[in-house]
């Protein structure tokens, strides 16, 4: 579909040499000619006028009229009474590639981890916080401002993180980043910096995530196991790693949170290795079966980089995140955030503060909780009644389960097979170090998956998830 413009012409890049043998008009008609042919100025849209054409170029304003006219009896161009120049259907040359695209099919549910419901955003509610973000910020928070973000939601996600996930929270120690992957490249830099030369990760967990920002920061990445109780520690403190990245509150993706003896071991370990816990503190806002657990980043703050998102509360798309640094690394981290890219947009994270403080991310995140809720139910009914017997875990906090596949089952084969009766599942291969299929297991996200789609996705597919004919 071509731009449709204001009152204001579009802009046309044209040149004109002068000391060419080639006469201006000749070189007008090429350039606009070429601009077409090239796509450059697409089927449909609008030419600047003949005026401000002749104006830009510095020539007459009766030879661009005469190019115009050229290049309409040509079929390059059409004019109507009243309306503006533009380009003729039909004038583009044909796209090189004459092969036919493919389509997706459209599945009946697709249950992809990690995406919350994205049809629930809270979209009248965020224009209302980016108004009033826009309408009461000064003039010099349009300037780059502070690299650890806009002190305003600094402050305010210093008393939400406090209240909420009972973390030390301290403003002039909050760094805003463009979600998880900065913030973890960003901490694995500076920890590099300062001597790291190995990080750990959980094993299963997010290998693919960790690894990439590991190699970039020039550090070595070593899987550790994770077992019903959490990371093993003792497994971690014999890899020689001087950091570590952890889901503490729900593990990712087995669910399970990190036991109590387990926590007070990991802090131990920090303190006594003298090295950085990275903290993925990523759905803690959704749980169902069990009391909240707070941020680990609370029991150490000297050790602890705490991340946290709204990629599940609200969305990915905003691409808004934050760090709680412990005090001796804020100020590195801010200045190597600010070498990477000047900083987070100041306007949404104005808009985020806003949000917050008004009380309608609280009243999101009440709606969704009773959302997700449903949705988990009716995933269970579903596999009580088309899968019965499969044991299913990890469903106490989240929007994400874990199906426990028969020892036989092929993993690969029952995602395959399910994609063929148009049901996207995904195996927990691709959360382990090693891509070993087995066991076998499915991550089932059902944050953005209707109920009905729920019940019709696990009704296509159950017998494959029990192994029956």
């Amino acid at each position: 579909m071509p731009p449709e413009w204001s009152s204001c012409p579009p802009e046309l890049l044209l040149v004109v040499d002068r000391s060419s043998a080639l006469p201006l008009r000749a070189q007008v008609e090429h350039g606009l000619r070429d601009a077409i042919r090239t796509a450059r100025v697409r089927v449909g849209e609008r030419l600047p006028s003949s005026r401000e054409l002749a104006r830009t170029l510095g020539v007459s304003r009766g030879l661009v009229q005469e190019c115009y006219a050229q290049l309409q009896a040509e079929g390059y161009l059409v004019t109507r009474a009243g309306s503006a120049t533009r380009v003729a259907a039909g004038a583009a040359a044909p796209p090189a590639s004459t092969q036919p695209q493919r389509t997706a099919s459209r599945l009946v549910a697709d249950f992809r981890w990690g995406v919350p419901d994205l049809a629930g955003f809270p979209l009248q509610d965020w224009l209302w916080a980016t108004r009033e973000a826009a309408r009461a910020m000064p003039s010099a928070d349009l300037d780059y401002g502070d690299p650890r973000g806009s002190r305003a939601l600094r402050e305010v996600l210093a008393g939400y993180l406090r209240r909420v996930r009972a973390a030390a929270a301290d403003p002039e120690h909050i760094l805003v980043c463009n979600g998880y992957a900065q913030g973890v490249g960003l901490a694995l830099h500076v920890l590099a910096a300062g001597g790291a030369g190995t990080v750990a990760f959980e094993d299963p967990g997010s290998p693919a995530t960790v690894r990439a920002c590991a190699t970039a920061a020039g550090l070595r990445a070593v899987p550790v196991p994770v077992d019903e109780h959490g990371i093993d520690v003792r497994a971690l403190a014999a890899t020689g790693a001087r950091a570590v990245v952890v889901t503490p509150a729900h593990q990712w993706p087995t669910g399970v949170a990190l036991a109590p003896k387990r926590r007070l071991a990991l802090v131990e370990w920090a303190r006594d290795q003298d090295a950085v816990i990275i903290e993925d503190d990523y759905d803690a806002e959704f749980r169902y079966d069990r009391e909240p657990v707070g941020a680990l980043q609370g029991l150490a703050p000297d050790r602890v980089i705490s991340l946290g998102t709204v990629s599940k509360s609200l969305a990915p798309a905003l691409r808004i995140g934050w760090m709680i640094c412990p005090p001796a690394l804020t100020d590195v981290l801010a200045e190597h955030k600010n070498r990477s890219d000047r900083g987070t947009p100041t306007l949404d994270q104005l808009a985020l503060a806003r949000l917050i403080e008004s009380g309608r991310f609280d009243r999101h995140l009440r709606r969704m909780r009773a959302t997700y809720a449903t949705r988990r139910t009716a995933l269970l009914a579903a596999l009580a009644e088309h899968a019965p017997g499969l044991p299913v875990t990890g469903l106490a906090a989240g929007f994400h389960a874990v199906a426990h596949l028969p020892a036989d089952a092929d993993e690969h084969h029952v995602v395959s097979a399910a994609r063929e009766r148009s049901v996207g599942i995904y195996g927990m291969s691709t959360c382990r170090a090693s891509n070993a299929a087995a066991p076998a297991h499915i991550v089932l996200g059902f944050g953005n998956v209707g109920e009905r789609a729920v019940a019709e996705g696990i009704a296509a597919i159950g017998h494959l998830l029990t192994g029956r004919p």
